[in-house]
């Protein structure tokens, strides 16, 4: 589906603001500062085999569905379907199962799949996926649910090699004043997406303000740095992939193949 600037824009900020409902937290005291501890949770994962053959990319498409309705979710590729607010059930073949805020599902390419809404608020979803681009290209929803188009990446993710593949959805959480962690680099690609705060990264010396909203790719080799230099927590959610067994992340860029 396509949407114009003007409701592409809406979207976005309703998105935003769905975040921030979703995420915030209260504030606790501290009478004694303690060291910033930067927390991992992973929300769903998967495993996926890679022939090499075909080119794949990386992408991100939200769905609001009304109050009470259920719509047709378009697996047209690997993804894990996330609940940023309200709730769901999902519906694949005969199994149906509950989704809360800030849970997290993987569906395989080609299931049907029904995702209907609570009857409390709408429910509001990403959807991350990895597949050819014109698979991604249809990803979305059917009516009535809105369907907003947030991220593909520009070109295939590169050095994905025939074998086994690791895909998951993680959250992190970094606590006020975090200062930004060391230089590191994916093993394969990533997409994050901002859900509460602002933070920064730093990519080459550059740093980058990133708020809620932010779409971040990270291809592999792309070497850059987190941190919250803010009063409020900063969380965001990460999807990546990587070769099995394999760590998502290093800590410097990897060596140039002489």
């Amino acid at each position: 589906m396509r949407l114009n600037l003007e409701k592409l824009e809406l979207a976005r900020a309703a998105f935003m603001l769905c975040a921030l409902m979703a995420s915030a937290v209260p504030a606790v005291a501290q009478t004694t500062p303690a060291a910033p501890s930067i927390t991992q949770s992973v929300l769903a994962e998967a495993k996926l085999y890679i022939d090499g053959q075909v080119p794949l990319f990386i992408g991100a498409v939200g769905v609001v569905i009304p109050t009470g309705q259920s719509s047709d979710l378009a697996a047209v590729a690997d993804g894990i379907l996330y609940q940023m607010s309200g709730s769901s059930e999902i519906v694949i073949g005969r199994a149906t199962r509950p989704l809360n805020a800030r849970e997290a599902l993987f569906i395989a390419a080609g299931k049907k799949v029904v995702v209907k809404a609570g009857t409390d608020m709408p429910s509001t979803l990403m959807h991350f996926l990895v597949g050819r681009a014109a698979e991604l290209d249809r990803s979305g929803a059917a009516t009535p649910a809105t369907v907003i188009k947030i991220f593909r990446s520009p070109g295939r993710i590169p050095n994905l090699k025939p074998g086994a593949y690791d895909l998951n959805l993680t959250t992190v959480t970094l606590p006020p004043y975090t200062p930004p962690n060391s230089p590191h680099h994916r093993a394969g690609a990533a997409l994050y997406y901002v859900l509460f705060g602002t933070g920064t990264t730093t990519v080459q010396g550059e740093v980058i303000r990133r708020a809620v909203g932010s779409v971040i790719y990270e291809p592999p080799g792309l070497a850059q740095q987190w941190g919250n230099p803010g009063a409020e927590e900063l969380r965001f959610v990460v999807f990546n992939i990587s070769a099995e067994g394999a760590s998502a992340s290093g800590p410097e860029a990897p060596a140039k193949p002489r």
